[in-house]
């Protein structure tokens, strides 16, 4: 997902558009090189035993002069309720597994660029861009809508443009007090929009350790806090989310670090 701040008129608000990046995965092509994430300096991993587990493991690495360097202690996560799918991401399409689908339950695979952070919170310890969000902000899940797959306040866009979103980003007034966006960032899938390729996909926070998610990466607040203060944009972030025996298959194309297993959660 990428936000884009625009400016309100008449008055000091903004409409965050949201991209993100979904399902292809229908060509048989060879596993792409990293040329494409080259220049990025970090990297948030979530890896999981099969294509149709909904937890896994995160790790954080930075790239050193010599490749990638451990960052952080390993730690559990929930994804999507029927696991995970071929995404369109930065990398090139793959083939051997399922697609993410709008309404799939699934969690986007591939490499995705780390776009803003957000919460219900003034500000966080953060150095990404940071969305305050209100009551009024949505990110629109209806295919085919104007703002499919992006963040929007109804104030700006008016609220013909939400009809039937299923988003509001503030959870804890629209959703009995729910605190999962209270703090989060997004993963760019489908940035093009892609009809039905899937849309507002965020690693946020965990309702606990056995829910799992619509196809987000859900986590600890502590583990969230820490990546905020972690992530930096200049280091252009990425997101990289695989089974574990695609992990293996494609880690020397795409110059990732060597990793034991980790389908099971630390």
């Amino acid at each position: 997902m990428i936000f884009r701040r625009y400016t309100r008129s008449c008055a000091a608000c903004f409409v965050l558009a949201l991209t993100l990046v979904a399902g292809c995965a229908a060509h048989d092509l060879k596993p792409a090189k990293a040329s494409r994430w080259q220049s990025s300096r970090q990297l948030v991993l979530v890896t999981i035993a099969d294509w149709g587990t909904d937890h896994g493991t995160l790790r954080t690495y930075t790239r050193g002069a010599h490749g990638w360097v451990a960052a952080g202690v390993a730690a559990p996560v929930t994804i999507g309720k029927t696991g995970a799918g071929w995404g369109l991401g930065l990398n090139a399409p793959q083939t051997g597994g399922p697609v993410k689908r709008e309404g799939d339950n699934r969690s986007p695979a591939g490499v995705f660029r780390i776009g803003d952070s957000f919460g219900y919170a003034v500000s966080v310890d953060t150095a990404m861009p940071y969305l305050a969000l209100n009551a009024t902000e949505y990110c629109v899940d209806v295919s085919g809508a104007a703002h499919y797959n992006r963040i929007v306040d109804a104030n700006v866009v008016g609220a013909d443009a939400v009809k039937g979103s299923t988003e509001p980003m503030r959870r804890d007034l629209h959703a009995h007090g729910d605190q999962r966006y209270r703090m989060g960032f997004v993963i760019e899938q489908n940035p093009q929009a892609k009809p039905l390729a899937g849309s507002c996909i965020f690693a946020h926070l965990w309702k606990s350790p056995t829910d799992s998610t619509a196809g987000c990466t859900a986590m600890t607040p502590p583990v969230m806090q820490s990546l905020l203060a972690w992530l930096r944009p200049e280091d252009q972030p990425i997101f990289i989310l695989l089974p574990q025996h695609e992990y293996e298959r494609l880690r020397t194309d795409w110059q990732l670090p060597a990793i034991a297993a980790t389908g099971d959660t630390p």
